[in-house]
């Protein structure tokens, strides 16, 4: 079972070394990995590039953005799971990858996701947010649910058979992409109860109240383009379930 892990980045060379590291030391081994450069113009691309053919595919080139780039990662992958893993981010393990694909082999699922804690920018060691997302339950979308997008590895088959991001949002294409593959297509999902990915804080989404807003009026925009009406309290959970990644884990 190939899995494909995809990198999207600009300008991202001072955190892109962790993230390829990262994934080039997973235990598992059918990794075909991708890095989609949006034609930085700091150190990056000489920083994949040392990497030489560990990295099996890199592009760089202009983009219309982060999801535009992610699409192209999508449509060069040959795996059979598609895994997305950006810049700021970087598993949490070596065995994450190879934990992933048990639990395919196991279930026989569509899509696995798992945890993901949120790190300082310098400090990776230092925790910030530990999101704990537990095992869906059919319909919890409503109630602001969503799994770590970071964490989550699909079947190519699930984005040939339902599509890939929309170009018509800035920042929640990814939950769009969620909404339409879990809840309005219920795709078979596994949850892996361990942390497995980290990434540094400061999503842009989340940075200010302005964005916040921005953000919860995309998200009202993802249930409309898929014919979907959500609760009327439904995009005002999903911020608020967030507010249990900030208590401390003991």
């Amino acid at each position: 079972m190939k899995v494909t892990i995809i990198t999207v980045v600009f300008n991202g060379a001072d955190t892109i070394r962790s993230t390829i590291d990262s994934v080039l030391a997973q235990t598992y081994r059918d990794i075909e990995y991708i890095v989609v450069d949006g034609r930085s113009t700091d150190q990056t691309v000489e920083i994949v590039r040392s990497y030489g053919d560990r990295i099996n595919r890199f592009v760089s080139e202009k983009d219309r953005g982060l999801y535009d780039a992610m699409n192209k990662g999508m449509h060069m992958a040959t795996g059979d799971i598609i895994a997305y893993l950006n810049a700021d981010d970087f598993y949490r393990t070596d065995q994450v990858v190879e934990k992933v694909v048990e639990r395919f082999r196991k279930t026989g699922c569509d899509g696995v996701y798992g945890d993901l804690i949120y790190v300082d920018r310098d400090r990776t060691d230092k925790v910030i947010r530990h999101w704990q997302v537990g095992e869906y339950r059919e319909g919890t979308f409503l109630w602001g649910w969503m799994p770590p997008h970071p964490t989550c590895f699909i079947r190519r088959s699930v984005y040939e058979r339902y599509g890939g991001y929309s170009l018509e949002l800035r920042s929640s294409s990814d939950y769009e992409l969620l909404l339409r593959f879990i809840h309005k297509n219920r795709i078979r999902l596994a949850y892996l109860p361990e942390v497995l990915v980290a990434m540094r804080a400061g999503g842009v989404s989340n940075a200010t109240f302005k964005n916040r807003l921005r953000a919860n009026q995309e998200d009202r925009q993802a249930w409309k383009m898929n014919g979907l009406r959500p609760y009327f309290f439904t995009l005002w959970l999903k911020p608020i379930r967030k507010l249990n990644q900030f208590l401390p884990q003991f």
